[in-house]
């Protein structure tokens, strides 16, 4: 096994190495541009052959800065679990020590399970993880529409409900909290900390479930976009709905299911006809296949006989 670096004389085996790996495993969730080699230009191209036959090749950067990154290593099938990785590796780690370089890095995809038992065999360890987005959800989180929420306890106990409210909401960096009359079997809460913080909506709806022994409902529209309850007894969560299931971002099929409304649910715990949950209480992709969500969220706190619902 020889390893050398890579000269212009290499370029046709380099491309169609490249374009070989790009075929095999590209997972990455924009299209690759066409294998060019410009994508060599100022890189350390390290290429391994056998008995003069090239068998695989590694490309990176020595970076100045004091690490040197690998972009890709590829070996052909025929010659796979055969120490080449590891000799190119080897090899990439000379060239980064005669530069002064004492660390390597590399990325693998969080889905190629074979890669990165590969790499942690060789020693490699994870500290960072690569993210993505697609730009057009970025800006709309960016630029998000009005939130606002109230939460409501089934109580006649308005004293009981002020106190507790006092007690929880500044614990979670809220004040001025807002605890109107008892109407129809139900005490409703507004604070601005509950229009803007969802976790924080939801930790103090469980805290007063809790401390009244009360079914909580937490409703709210969320970024002018979609509407949300929970529902809690004895402080834990036994329904959840969400108009538009991943507008927070992808869930597992499962997940998606679990933020429809469970009719039966809703029905022994705010007394609304079973029916008319299925009707209300729709998901949908988007905001769009939905009604406004105002006028959403008024007719699901119509239906569960919540008054007061939505701004404070």
């Amino acid at each position: 096994m020889n390893v050398r670096e890579a000269t212009a004389a290499d370029e046709a085996t380099l491309l169609a190495f490249t374009q070989a790996i790009f075929d095999e495993n590209w997972d990455r969730p924009w299209p690759h541009r066409e294998v060019a080699p410009e994508l060599f230009e100022g890189k350390l191209v390290l290429l391994a052959e056998d008995d003069g036959e090239p068998v695989g090749y590694a490309f990176g950067e020595l970076d100045p800065q004091g690490y040197a990154h690998v972009n890709i290593v590829y070996v052909v099938p025929e010659k796979r679990r055969q120490g080449v990785t590891r000799a190119l590796l080897g090899a990439f780690g000379e060239r980064a020590r005669e530069a002064g370089i004492e660390h390597l890095t590399l990325d693998v995809a969080t889905s190629n399970e074979v890669g990165r038992e590969v790499w942690r065999r060789l020693g490699f360890t994870e500290w960072a993880q690569r993210l993505t987005v697609p730009i057009a959800r970025l800006e709309q989180q960016q630029a998000p529409g009005d939130s606002y929420a109230s939460l409501h306890v089934q109580s006649d106990d308005r004293d009981a409900v002020e106190a507790a409210v006092g007690k929880y909401l500044p614990r979670l960096g809220g004040s001025g909290g807002r605890v109107g009359e008892p109407r129809n079997g139900w005490v409703t809460v507004h604070a601005e900390l509950l229009d803007r913080d969802r976790r924080a909506r939801e930790r103090l709806a469980s805290e007063l479930s809790n401390a009244t022994a009360a079914v909580v409902c937490a409703l709210s529209v969320d970024d002018g976009a979609v509407v949300r309850y929970v529902l809690y007894e004895r402080g834990s969560v036994v329904d959840e709905y969400q108009s538009v299931p991943e507008h927070f971002g992808p869930l597992p099929p499962g997940d998606v299911v679990a933020l429809g409304a469970n009719a039966t649910v809703v029905s022994r715990l705010t007394g609304a006809e079973p029916a008319a949950v299925r009707s209300v209480a729709r998901t949908a992709s988007s905001p769009d296949e939905l009604p406004p969500p105002d006028e959403l969220l008024g007719q699901l706190a119509e239906l569960m006989g919540l008054e007061g619902a939505g701004r404070g």
